[in-house]
């Protein structure tokens, strides 16, 4: 057994001066409902538990460090990064630190178990090449303990039973249940066996729970795509029944093309490619792995990640109905789907809207903020934070993707713009320093010293592509430029530059594109980075001022409260006409009169009723596909929908009574009705809706 006792309070603080006040993404639209994902950067693997009043998410963290990340919550919606388990990992393996050309990228921390027994918190994780892990503490901000505990056991849920004894379920397809030692120093080989045989259908990523005398195993599936199940037993031994409990949910999202290559950590120069996706695939964009937690109110909710593009995996929250014992994702008439939009837990009603991170940073403080994190192990006689400057020391290296000592953070969508001031006079011959976009494959825009002379560099990897510009006469007397990052992450775009004041681009690169991969296994990372590609030791980069500006992240004005507006069917790409004869239909493009005029009356908490210029309300008549969407004169009648935000000014309409969605079929005819589970991946099958503004 290895100890490792870490307060990272010490090493990392969540408070520190930022630069700008600017608004970062949170889940919490103010006026009692969330809008998923809770947060719009990465967050794979969650494992959910509530203590008390309190609820814990952890997370994967793969290579970087401080590793194990733990958030905390009140109202499952707003969250703040409290705790890492450990600052480094403590193997004396060269690959865990960058060094001699080996590497775990794609390795490290993954899939954690997070939970509270004996007074205390385990969180248990996989370690690639070292077997199992366990860090335990009595409080949740640390000092860990850190048990090497060893074996091949992964992507594992874990259990404490009434008996006292703790049972580690794992495995792909076939299901194992392994008994651990109660000191944490290992499994009890001998106990394992099979509970559930591969052919069920079950996948991995499991989640254990007893509740009212029934193990409940939560696992997800990607065969052929990524679906959520539930299996029931009895007994923890089996045997088990299984169904899905919920699949297709992806909120409008097509799945990624991902990044193709052969090799790991490829030399500039290899050839990459980027797939065109395929806008009707799920794949792996649906909402599977994750955990489920009963609140203080008896309303249980799954926490569940999806994955998101460039951006990597998310986190979201959904409701959970009971079903003849089965805890089923969605609302009553909807089972198996999940609402974008819905109504925060009613556990916490003083919580206010709040970001887990301050992403922006001006490097005044001692300690660096609990967004950071290094790639790899860094060397900490290499960095320092000096007269409210980061200050890195350059090691020799051939690329980004082999430079220690980078310390990055995860990017955020969907649209943000990163800029940060390099200070160059400390560099050397040979020194690359910049601000990077670490992924497979990368890319970066910098300065490389060449002797006496700055050369501003513009590098992607994907294209082997080098912009290369003399920047020696135009950088002001103290040596400083601002380097641009601007990633719009819905659509796997970046652009590039630099600029003298922070705020005019030179030398723009755009449209460059970015993918999701699976060596990694994350997204974007932004990075502050330096090397020296001469081989040796360089000087200094001095990095100050780093903003990260959320352009998407106020939506208070995304329902169109108080406006009249037309509603554009992204389907049919035709708006919506509240017919004379009193159902709603398709109009033509260029219609633009009083029946296709709408605004919305408030009803609070983001539920609205629709009304027609004319005066008339929306209204459904029936259930299901015979439903259709009418028009009445009498406000009583009028349907109350959520509004459901899909960003961009794209929304669906779900009614509170029925749950289900207004949509029009693209394809049939029909007028438009109220029988849609939720959107398809490529926003097209008539749910998904667009609202333009009706300039008087």
């Amino acid at each position: 057994m290895q100890k490792l006792l870490i307060c990272l309070s010490i090493v990392f603080s969540p408070l520190f001066s930022s630069p700008v006040g600017a608004q970062s993404w949170t889940a919490d639209n103010g006026n009692g409902t969330f809008t998923n994902p809770l947060f719009y950067d990465e967050f794979s693997d969650p494992d959910i538990l509530r203590v008390g009043d309190d609820y814990y998410l952890a997370g994967t963290t793969m290579h970087t460090v401080p590793g194990l990340v733990i958030l905390h919550s009140r109202d499952l919606v707003n969250w703040e990064n409290i705790s890492y388990c450990f600052d480094r990992f403590d193997f004396d393996d060269p690959a865990f630190s960058l060094q001699n050309k080996k590497e775990i990228y794609g390795q490290g921390v993954w899939a954690p178990c997070i939970r509270y027994a004996n007074g205390q918190f385990y969180v248990f994780t996989n370690i690639n090449g070292k077997g199992l892990q366990c860090y335990t503490a009595k409080d949740i901000r640390g000092p860990w303990e850190h048990h090497n505990m060893q074996g091949r056991i992964y992507d594992l849920g874990v259990h404490f039973d009434d008996d006292g004894k703790i049972y580690a379920i794992h495995g792909y397809g076939e299901v194992k249940c392994t008994e651990l030692k109660a000191d944490l120093s290992g499994p009890i080989m001998e106990t394992e066996k099979t509970i559930i045989p591969e052919g069920s259908g079950v996948g991995e990523g499991h989640h254990m729970y007893k509740i009212n005398g029934m193990y409940y195993l939560i696992s997800t599936d990607y065969k052929p795509n990524g679906r959520t199940l539930c299996s029931r037993s009895k007994s923890i031994w089996g045997p088990y029944e299984t169904r899905v409990i919920t699949a297709d949910e992806t909120f409008g999202y097509h799945a990624a093309g991902l990044t193709q290559w052969k090799g790991r950590i490829v030399p500039d120069g290899s050839k990459f490619s980027i797939p065109q996706p395929d806008k009707n695939a799920t794949a792996c964009t649906n909402i599977h792995q994750g955990g489920i937690v009963e609140d203080q109110n008896g309303q249980w909710w799954a926490l569940l990640m999806m994955d998101f593009h460039s951006i990597g995996r998310t986190t979201t929250l959904a409701p959970i109905t009971w079903v003849d014992g089965w805890p089923m994702l969605g609302l009553p008439g909807n089972i198996g789907r999940a609402p974008r939009t819905w109504f925060k837990p009613a556990i916490a009603p003083d919580e206010k809207p709040h970001a887990p991170y301050v992403r922006s940073e001006n490097f005044d403080g001692k300690e660096l903020g609990r967004v950071w994190q290094w790639n790899h192990n860094p060397d900490d006689r290499m960095w320092s934070m000096k007269r409210g400057r980061l200050q890195l020391n350059a090691m020799p290296a051939e690329q980004l993707m082999w430079a220690r000592n980078s310390l990055t953070q995860r990017a955020i969508g969907p649209t943000t713009e990163y800029r940060v001031q390099l200070f160059t006079k400390k560099m050397k011959d040979g020194d690359v320093a910049g601000l990077g976009n670490i992924n497979v494959p990368c890319s970066w825009v910098g300065v490389v010293k060449e002797g006496s002379r700055l050369i501003l560099r513009d590098f992607s990897q994907l294209t082997n592509d080098t912009i290369d510009e003399d920047i020696t006469e135009r950088i002001g007397s103290d040596g400083s430029l601002w380097l641009h990052l601007n990633g719009d992450f819905d659509n796997d775009r970046l652009t590039s530059g630099y600029s003298l004041d922070g705020k005019t681009l030179r030398s723009k690169r755009t449209n460059l594109r970015l993918g999701y991969q699976l060596c990694s296994f994350q997204g974007v990372r932004i990075s502050l980075f330096t090397f020296n590609h001469k081989g040796k030791n360089g000087g200094t980069a001095e990095f100050d001022n780093f903003v990260c500006d959320e352009k998407a992240a106020d939506r208070s004005g995304n329902i169109p409260y108080g406006k009249t507006f037309r509603i554009i069917n992204l389907a049919t790409g035709l708006p919506m006409n509240a017919t004379r004869h009193g159902v709603c239909h398709d109009s033509r493009s260029d219609d633009n009169t009083t029946a296709t005029h709408f605004r919305l009356i408030d009803k609070g908490n983001g539920k609205v009723t629709v009304q027609c210029e004319d005066g008339r309300y929306i209204m459904c008549s029936g259930i299901g596909q015979p439903g259709d969407l009418r028009m009445t004169d009498n406000e009583k009648d009028a349907e109350v929908f959520l509004w459901q935000d899909y960003l961009g000014g794209e929304f669906m309409l779900m009614s509170m009574r029925t749950h289900k969605y207004v949509c029009k079929s693209p394809t049939t005819g029909s007028p438009y009705s109220m029988d849609c589970a939720g959107s398809d991946p490529a926003r097209r099958n008539g749910s998904v809706m667009r609202w333009v503004e009706v300039k008087k």
